[in-house]
């Protein structure tokens, strides 16, 4: 099984997700593409030392875009990415502003 710290790369602090935290006791995370729930529950228990009640997952496509350059109009496309909403029993909660002044 993969390390906590490759499998989450970063939480998703949002509105949206500070509203949820506060209601349902649920966090965002974006997380690597390839993990699955039981690798993702896995994680956040290990490393934020919480029980995880549930693990919804989203894959989120990456956007086409273009922008006007000196050579014309180029097209790329972003990146696809993969989120995930942890919730946690009742008890149990996450500081990510904890430390900071």
């Amino acid at each position: 099984m993969k390390r906590p710290e490759v499998i989450i790369r970063y939480p998703m602090l949002t509105e949206k997700d500070l509203i949820a935290q506060e209601l349902r006791n649920q966090y965002g995370f974006v997380v690597e593409r390839q993990a699955n729930k039981v690798e993702i529950k896995h994680a956040v228990e290990s490393k934020f030392n919480v029980r995880v009640k549930k693990v919804c997952t989203i894959f989120v496509k990456g956007k086409s875009k273009s922008m006007n350059t000196r050579r014309g109009l180029t097209s790329g496309k972003r990146a696809s990415w993969k989120k995930a909403i942890v919730t946690l029993h009742k008890d149990d909660t996450i500081d990510f502003f904890q430390g900071m002044a």
